[in-house]
This record gives C-alpha cells, sequence and structure tokens, in this order.
C-alpha cells in the first residue's frame, strides 16, 4: 500500500505538469488583435492636426514665445540677498 503512495506522487506531478502545458500553451492571439487596435487607435490620435484647445499652430507658436520670454524674465531678474547669518 505504501508503495502505491509513493506511486501517486509522480502521477498526480504529471498530471499537474499537463495541465499547466495545455494552459502555457493556449492561444492567446485575441487579446493581441484588441491590444494593437488600441496602440492604432493612439497613434491616429496623436498624429491628429488640430487641437482640441481651439489654439491653431499659429496659437501654439504664440504661446510658446511667450513662455519662453517668461523664463528669460526670471532668468535676468537679480538674485535676492542674503542675511549675513548664511555667509561663508
Amino acid at each position: 500500500m505504501a508503495s502505491l503512495a509513493w506511486l501517486l506522487i509522480p502521477l498526480s506531478a504529471a498530471i499537474g505538469a499537463a495541465i499547466w502545458g495545455s494552459w502555457a500553451a493556449r492561444d492567446r492571439t485575441q487579446g493581441d488583435i484588441s491590444e494593437l487596435a488600441g496602440y492604432a487607435r493612439f497613434r491616429e490620435a496623436m498624429g491628429r492636426t488640430d487641437d482640441v484647445g481651439g489654439a491653431g499652430r499659429e496659437g501654439r507658436a504664440e504661446q510658446a514665445g511667450q513662455a519662453e520670454q517668461a523664463d528669460q524674465a526670471r532668468v535676468k531678474a537679480p538674485a535676492p540677498a542674503h542675511s549675513g547669518s548664511d555667509a561663508v
């Protein structure tokens, strides 16, 4: 009887391996197709030239120029004076 119990261990391992092998070899193309379709929609949305906010190409260039002017103004601003306690 004990020898039959020892034979059940490799038998159950073989059955488990067969179940896992069939699960690992399943057809997964359905998920890939929907994922590729989502990626195509993403590329289409990123390739559009219209702007959702209403500003066209000129508006975006104007906004970039204003941001650049603000950055330059911050760079040209004098640094705040330090108190004598943090002088080295």
